[in-house]
């Protein structure tokens, strides 16, 4: 019986100081199967996962291959027993081009010299077969996360692997990316190729995969066949009650502009033409307005250059009436900005900062939290108990955890509490229920919804088409740094909403929208 299960994780418990990250949980994978791995943020997936992977080693527990006893003591042990694995958070170089990192570790030499030119052409085959369209000269430093995401797919494709970790894999990707990224696991799974897959996305797992394994705060829910089950069991097990999987809002009664952004122009990085081509937009209080499009269109440098992480060439940006073009970040912030960032490790923590003091990092100068210079500690851990409490925020030692040892959806919740609790004018929010379970999205889609109830203007910028639908009060597409299409969620289709992404349809949109 045993040796139909290519992996199996025994019994497996890992502790960290004040968190059982993993309880006692067993977890067994077919060969040539997909199975799903699914909890709740900081339920201790990436834990087991990376426990796998060798990045951790069990407190205690057995791991087998083939039925067999292995000992896993680290990422290279892993790679010679053919187990590979996609990080949620990618493990690439940002100074080195996409074909260094891929294939980093494995470099194919030719007596000392490195010798990349079969390296470079099998990498644009793998990445021409399964539609990765990644441009293998590119520094990881200038392409998108959706980019850096493929990335890290092509480096587990090139190494061969026969057991699969997929950890969080499409959570920066389009829906035409995750189509496609759903087509390339099955079609490595009829390959032969075992497949463990981490996600939040309860459609996913329908589609995809054969089995899925359910753990909750770090024990062992069940396992269970997909075909015989539903979402809402699935999230039932998940976070222990059943989940709204529709956002309850009524509709919005917008009031006077409070953000107004006239002719954008943004540089790109990666090439000659302008990432952002002279984008004029307005956001109301009391409404909801989202920026829709397929990832590398011009949205990231459009929020780079909004919140001051990038300089614009032209263009003006008024809040609440006032000229903010040329203002710091912390002025931003002051005059009223919260930014939820794209990407919370680059733009949003400082990971070996304690999470209260990354709570207070936008408002540690007010005079709540500092006297002449000096941090009022106690205040300081009061607010952030509050936030954790309020928000949900799950980390092993409370305000004094190092966020680096938190879940991603942790650290996402963590950034949300401290952006949302300042009381914006404009919310900024960027992906923000990226890589968070569906009890975290619909609590972050509550806030977003009565932040515009309070007569608050938040700008949303998303991938997720349903998202994208059911949380706007309207739509503005962007394709190749231009507003191409002001829709009405009510309205519109997610066919024709997917026509303007990709860039076949376009109306004559109005200089301010």
């Amino acid at each position: 019986m045993e040796d139909k299960y290519i992996i199996e994780m025994l019994n497996i418990t890992k502790e960290f100081p004040g968190i059982k990250a993993n309880d006692n949980i067993t977890l067994q994978l077919k060969k040539g199967e997909i199975h799903a791995l699914l909890g709740e943020n900081g339920a201790g997936k990436s834990t087991l996962m990376s426990i796998l992977f060798g990045l951790y080693q069990p407190t205690s527990g057995t791991i087998k291959k083939n039925g067999e006893v292995v000992q896993i003591n680290n990422p290279n042990d892993a790679n010679d027993l053919n187990i590979g694995m996609v990080h949620q958070h990618f493990k690439l170089v940002e100074c080195f081009s996409v074909l260094d990192n891929i294939i980093l570790g494995v470099e194919p030499t030719k007596g000392i010299f490195l010798e990349k030119k079969n390296a470079r052409k099998r990498v644009v085959e793998l990445s021409d077969k399964y539609g990765l369209s990644v441009d293998p000269d590119a520094l990881i430093s200038d392409i998108t996360v959706g980019m850096q995401q493929r990335t890290e797919i092509l480096k587990m494709l090139y190494r061969d692997n026969e057991v699969l970790i997929f950890d969080e894999p499409t959570a920066v990707l389009t829906p035409q990316e995750i189509s496609e990224l759903m087509k390339i696991m099955k079609n490595l799974a009829k390959e032969g190729k075992s497949i463990l897959f981490i996600t939040h996305k309860l459609n996913e797992i329908m589609e995809v995969a054969d089995r899925c394994t359910i753990i909750r705060k770090g024990k062992y829910v069940g396992t269970v066949d997909i075909p015989s089950t539903t979402k809402e069991e699935l999230s039932r097990m998940m976070v222990g009650r059943d989940v709204s999987f529709s956002v309850d809002k009524k509709p919005a009664n917008p009031g006077k502009t409070v953000l107004k952004i006239t002719g954008m122009t943004v540089p790109s990085k990666s090439h000659s033409n302008n990432a952002v081509k002279n984008v004029s937009l307005n956001v109301r209080e009391g409404e909801i307005v989202c920026i829709a499009g397929i990832d590398g269109n011009g949205q990231s440098e459009f929020v780079q250059a909004l919140t001051g992480l990038e300089k614009m060439t032209a263009g003006t940006i008024m809040l609440n009436g006032k000229d903010i073009t040329n203002d710091s970040i912390r002025m931003k912030s002051k005059e009223g900005m919260s930014h939820i960032p794209e990407d919370r490790h680059k733009h949003g923590l400082i990971l070996d900062y304690m999470l209260d003091q990354n709570i207070v990092l936008q408002r540690y100068w007010d005079s709540e939290f500092q006297t002449g210079g000096f941090i009022k500690s106690k205040a300081v851990r009061e607010y952030s108990d509050r936030l954790i409490e309020e928000y949900d925020v799950r980390s092993g030692q409370g305000s004094s955890t190092i966020v680096r040892s938190m879940s991603g959806g942790n650290q996402q919740k963590a950034i949300i509490a401290r952006e949302i609790d300042k009381a914006p004018e404009i919310l900024v929010a960027v992906q923000p229920t990226r890589g968070l379970d569906v009890g975290a999205i619909e609590f972050i889609h509550k806030q977003l919804v009565a932040q515009r109830d309070k007569g608050k203007a938040v700008l949303l910028v998303s991938l997720e088409l349903d998202e994208v639908m059911d949380v706007s009060d309207r739509i503005l597409v962007m394709y190749e740094g231009e507003i191409v299409g002001q829709l009405d969620p009510k309205t519109v289709s997610v066919e024709e909403l997917g026509l303007y992404m990709a860039g076949a349809k376009r109306d004559e949109v109005p200089a301010e929208v």
